[in-house]
């Protein structure tokens, strides 16, 4: 019993490290900005200045325009800080 206990606790871990993955950003990311249908793509990048985890998006704004990035938010899923800019 203890046996399957781990195998299955092992799994579950396991399938969400792949889902975490996943969902992180995985270097430059271009979509279309649905208010500025005509404007173009936005480029997101993670920022490489920020440390640590970031939940506060007006500090992680900052620190992308020190790399030259004209915007900065925190990502939701994996609380880091993404900088954005138009491609």
């Amino acid at each position: 019993m203890e046996r399957s206990m781990r195998l299955v606790s092992t799994t579950f871990v396991l399938v969400l490290l792949l889902a975490a993955t996943e969902m992180g950003p995985m270097g430059v990311e271009a979509r279309t900005e649905s208010s500025k249908a005509v404007e173009g793509k936005i480029c997101e990048v993670p920022s490489t200045l920020f440390k640590g985890l970031c939940f506060s998006s007006n500090n992680c704004k900052h620190t992308c325009r020190k790399e030259q990035f004209t915007r900065g938010h925190c990502s939701v899923l994996t609380r880091a800080c993404v900088c954005t800019k138009k491609c």
